[in-house]
């Protein structure tokens, strides 16, 4: 009785793990770092977290299915680069004439570049069978080389747009408020509340997890399972070319290399809110804390002046002890459902 009880708080501690983590970074920074909880810090802080919360949405649900997306980073940069691109030079035709695109125009058919890139992903997965680490880490290249060959490796600069060709207001998405917020900000919650409805309150949501807890039996139950797989990486994909836009309308600069490696923040983001890698567990809210975990970590140690090197060490450290405590309450669970099962018998 006493073990099944100490069990049962170990466990709902494993499940606030996240909320845990947060609190502590939170505290140490405060006293560490000076100015660290001021307002114009957190807000700052804030929109670097958004960056990495949008992907980690997107990979999240990928995850939930079973699968990894390895290319977000690079769908980052194609993204940015295809906003540039359109903005500065439009979409020379073979007539000799040159077409271009309001701004709003513009993020549409970069947000259409996004989540046609998440649609290759999902058919070469569910079409040709290709594993998804195989499939992304593919488009992860592809997609870089294409950011490159786009400009030559070169730097989309200036993006302020002309006023006669309605290409003007870009820099809006980047660094425009409302009430006071950074607009990155807001629209994060936008995607994260839809996010965390679908996932809760959808036949489609419920059909994410049923994949990734047992793909067959969802099956069997009439789960569409290629269309799940493909939704969930046209949105991972969605959510790439939302960061490639933000990133370049910040800067008002689009680089081909904006992007690399920020896979790997979102999967550490995911884990960290309670994704388990093996499928079928997850929630938006985690990965949301997960997010801020790995962003108060990061801009908590700039701020005390930690190599970059160390910095990378101790994140990666962060999530080998995610995966672990992940395990271990997979473990536990496990046992507190057999010794539930056994005192009720």
């Amino acid at each position: 009785m006493a073990s099944l009880d100490r069990g049962a708080v170990v466990l709902n501690l494993m499940k606030l793990r996240t909320f845990i983590a947060l609190f502590a970074v939170l505290m140490f920074f405060s006293v560490a770092a000076p100015n660290f909880l001021s307002t114009a810090n957190f807000i700052l802080m804030s929109k670097h977290v958004a960056l990495n919360a949008f992907l980690a949405m997107g990979m999240t649900f990928v995850i939930v299915t079973g699968g990894i997306d390895l290319s977000v980073g690079s769908i980052v940069g194609l993204c940015g680069m295809t906003a540039g691109g359109l903005l500065l030079h439009g979409i020379e035709l073979p007539i000799g004439y040159t077409v271009y695109f309001n701004v709003f125009e513009v993020v549409l058919i970069t947000l259409g570049v996004g989540v046609f890139i998440g649609a290759i992903n999902g058919l070469l997965i569910t079409r040709l069978n290709v594993a998804p680490f195989i499939a992304t880490l593919g488009t992860l290249y592809v997609a870089r080389g294409v950011a490159l060959l786009v400009s030559d490796g070169g730097t989309f600069p200036n993006l302020v747009g002309k006023a006669e060709l309605g290409t003007t207001g870009f820099g809006w998405l980047g660094a425009g408020r409302i009430l006071g917020l950074p607009v990155s900000i807001w629209l994060l919650l936008v995607v994260a509340l839809a996010a965390a409805y679908l996932a809760r309150y959808t036949p489609l949501g419920r059909h994410i997890f049923a994949v990734g807890g047992n793909e067959r039996a969802a099956r069997m139950s009439g789960v569409r399972i290629n269309r799940v797989k493909m939704f969930v990486y046209m949105f991972s994909g969605f959510c790439a070319a939302i960061v490639g836009l933000i990133i370049s309308s910040e800067l008002m600069a689009s680089h081909p290399a904006t992007g690399e490696s920020f896979e790997l923040n979102a999967i550490a983001a995911a884990v960290l809110g309670g994704t388990s890698m093996s499928g079928g567990r997850g929630t938006i809210v985690g990965t949301i804390v997960g997010a801020f975990v790995i962003g108060v970590l990061s801009d908590g140690l700039v701020m005390m002046g930690v190599s970059s090197f160390w910095q990378m060490v101790i994140k990666g450290m962060v999530i080998i002890f995610a995966v672990v405590v992940d395990q271990a309450q997979r473990r536990l669970q496990q046992r507190v459902t057999l010794m539930q099962m056994a005192k009720a018998g």
